[in-house]
């Protein structure tokens, strides 16, 4: 892993930015607490947050496979069946995530969106601030 996958995007439990740097080669998220600066390896933070999204991802699989197909504008058994397969196999696809990393305007966009990490100086995830979507009208 060569960067932070959420930099930008993570605060400490005062809601202070969670600025990278390097320890080495390996990114960490740096948490200030009492005049300290603790390194926080980054990969178990962003694993952590990786594993929340993929847990609400197949706690709520049916209603990801109806919005994505809306999304994509098609409702034919062959997409259901690819978005049910990509579910399936999001494991394979988080690896793929640390090894291309997110676009900085992607995680620009979700934090502009609401998308927070906070995290405590032992990187625990404390709270994951998400974008909710309004209500649709009908």
């Amino acid at each position: 892993m060569t960067q932070a996958l959420f930099e930008g995007l993570v605060f400490d439990e005062n809601d202070n930015p969670a600025p990278v740097a390097f320890v080495g080669s390996e990114p960490t998220y740096i948490v200030v607490e009492d005049g300290f600066k603790y390194h926080v390896d980054a990969r178990q933070v962003d694993t952590q947050v990786l594993q929340m999204f993929r847990e609400q991802v197949e706690n709520n699989k049916d209603s990801v496979s109806v919005g994505l197909m809306k999304m994509l504008g098609k409702d034919d058994l062959f997409t259901k069946a690819s978005i049910d397969t990509s579910i399936r196999n999001m494991d394979k696809q988080i690896e793929q995530v640390f090894e291309n990393g997110i676009p900085e305007q992607s995680r620009a966009y979700l934090g502009m969106l609401g998308f927070r990490i906070v995290i405590n100086r032992h990187g625990d995830v404390i709270k994951l601030g998400m974008p909710v979507a309004p209500d649709e009208e009908n």
